[in-house]
């Protein structure tokens, strides 16, 4: 039968410390028989592990820490890391930072960083070494989870002093204020001063300061300022109805380096001057009856001015002067901005006067006053009973319709295209029909016409006959050109024909004169020079004829002798026809 014991591992010491020694090994040995001899053993391992408690309270490993800073680090920024020591792990080393006194309030924070146990001093306001150098603080430390059963070993916190030493950097300058506003009036003259700025280094050195505007921010150049003591002038004539407000950047810069600047915004406001005169609200577009009664309302008129002064506008309207003592209409100020154009008279004809203009004074009560004279067209138009408008004259109907005078000049543009359209178009068809009957690459529009035919000579009865050039009178009627298409609709001019002067040139001349006029005078010509030549002999010849067609006419013997007394080119004609009748015989 098996039979089981137990036994019981206890601490020999009082006071172990898992910091000291964490880890035991011992060797366990059971036996039998009561442990008397003869009986049996066995042995074992025990590992024994001391766990951790929060018997240790954080340390510093100094007391006093010191920490260099220049004065331009930004907000937020780490300052230094501080970090106490606690001997216990896990959460009994927890612990947690905080700042228990400070010779500058709010200027730092400290953090606990919960993965490396540290203590991270933050910066919450700017620092100034021109202001101060150096800040001192009590930093104090504590564990987060503390056991009351180790009160009596003492206070589980450590404290320790933080030296911050403020380093001086060189800062551009600072303006006295963050921005600037400045008034002026609009009519104030050019290189009028409207306002100051100033700026000054903030380093010991004590630098001096040059100011310029950002021309990024004024691209008209409407300003500038006096690089010496930061004086703003107007460089320009303002107008607060184009611009009410300017909103610049002034640049201030240190003497000794140009690369350390600094800039402030400065708002120019415009202050109003009276200097527009009222005008009409708006274009009137007004008619009146012809059967109207006199005092009778036809319109109500207002006003308007860019200027807006400081107790609200106040208009004034009356008639102009110079129509005053012949005016057919009354001008009533209403005393409320607004005024009535009254009928003076009972009727009106639009056949003696269809239009009527009313010279309308309007001025504004501020000072300087202004005053403006506004031309209000009054139209005649026909009514009914009720004073509906039934019928105006054609130049009222115009503009109500619509039809400014660019719309009329437009609608006429293209009636006078429309009709060189047409015109072109006519053309065009009257050019194609009266296109030359020979078209060939060659022709360059300028056709030579000849009449050089000699003929071909006695035995060519088919030759061109001579006796046209000799008769200018024998022209055929239907003759025509040959280098145009033949027209029926334009039948060729006669003129009447002179008798040839029988002199040397007379019919030549005349012949000429006669072909000239006719190719002046025919209508079907083409629309380009025509070159025409005429090859006329002349009438008449001195050595007769030489042709023998004539000769078998006549009963008679020929007497050819005088062929002998040409020379030797007719020798053999001469010995043909000039032997007498015995030599032929024989």
């Amino acid at each position: 039968m098996n039979h089981f014991s137990s036994g019981l591992i206890k601490t020999a010491l009082p006071g172990m410390d898992r910091e000291v020694k964490e880890n035991y090994q011992v060797v366990i040995q059971a036996k039998d028989m009561a442990g008397q001899m003869g009986g049996l053993s066995g042995t074992t391992t025990v590992s024994i592990t001391l766990s951790d408690v929060n018997d240790n309270p954080p340390r510093f490993t100094k007391t006093l820490y010191e920490f260099r800073v220049p004065e331009s680090i930004e907000l937020g920024s780490a300052v230094g890391v501080i970090r106490a020591m606690d001997a216990d792990i896990g959460e009994n080393s927890e612990m947690d930072y905080r700042i228990i006194g400070s010779d500058g309030l709010g200027m730092f924070d400290v953090t606990t960083n919960r993965s490396t146990q540290e203590g991270v001093i933050l910066l919450r306001k700017p620092l100034d070494f021109e202001r101060k150098r150096q800040y001192s603080l009590r930093i104090q430390v504590e564990n987060s989870h503390i056991n009351s059963r180790f009160f009596s070993v003492g206070a589980f916190r450590d404290e320790a002093t933080i030296k911050i030493i403020v380093e001086d950097v060189d800062e551009p300058p600072v303006f006295e204020h963050a921005s600037y506003v400045m008034e002026v009036k609009e009519d104030a003259a050019r290189n009028t001063a409207i306002g100051s700025v100033s700026a000054s280094d903030p380093d010991d050195k004590n630098s001096l300061v040059r100011y310029s505007i950002d021309r990024r921010t004024d691209m008209d150049r409407m300003f500038n300022v006096h690089a010496g003591n930061g004086s703003v002038f107007i460089l320009r004539e303002l107008d607060r109805e184009e611009n009410a407000w300017h909103n610049i950047s002034v640049i201030s810069t240190e003497f000794n380096n140009p690369r350390q600047l600094s800039r402030v915004p400065v708002y120019v406001r415009v202050l109003d001057v009276n200097d527009n005169a009222p005008t009409f609200a708006t274009s009137y577009e007004t008619f009146v009856c012809e059967n109207a009664k006199a005092n009778q309302r036809i319109q109500t008129v207002s006003a308007t001015d860019p200027d807006t002064p400081l107790g609200g506008q106040r208009f004034f309207f009356s008639l102009a002067q110079e129509a005053a003592g012949k005016a057919n209409f009354s001008v009533r100020d209403n005393k409320d901005n607004t005024a009535w154009i009254l009928t003076r008279r009972n009727s009106y004809n639009s056949l003696q006067r269809s239009v009527y203009h009313v010279p309308v004074v309007i001025s504004d009560g501020e000072y300087p006053m202004q005053s403006s004279t506004n031309t209000l067209t009054i139209r005649v138009c026909t009514c009914d009973r009720e004073g509906n408008m039934k019928l105006c004259n054609a130049e009222a109907l115009t503009a109500r319709a619509g039809l400014s005078t660019g719309a009329l000049v437009a609608i006429l543009l293209c009636v006078v295209i429309l009709l060189m359209i047409v015109v072109l178009f006519a053309a065009l068809r009257r050019q194609r029909k009266k296109e030359p009957l020979i078209i060939s690459k060659e022709d360059v529009r300028d056709n030579v016409v000849s009449y050089n035919d000699e003929g071909g000579g006695e035995e060519d009865t088919q030759a061109f006959d001579i006796s046209t050039l000799r008769n200018p009178e024998a022209i055929e009627e239907n003759k025509q050109r040959r280098d145009i298409v033949p027209e029926t609709f334009y039948p060729a001019v006669r003129r009447p024909v002179l008798p040839p002067i029988r002199d040397n040139n007379g019919d030549v001349r005349d012949f000429i004169n006669q072909r000239l006029q006719d190719n002046d005078s025919d209508p079907t010509a083409p629309p380009y020079d025509s070159l025409a030549t005429y090859a006329y002999e002349g009438n008449g010849s001195v050595a007769e004829s030489l042709s023998s067609l004539e000769s078998v006419t006549t009963d008679g013997d020929q007497d050819y002798n005088y062929l002998s007394e040409w020379g030797p080119r007719f020798k053999k004609l001469a010995d043909m026809y000039g032997g007498d009748d015995s030599d032929r015989d024989s």
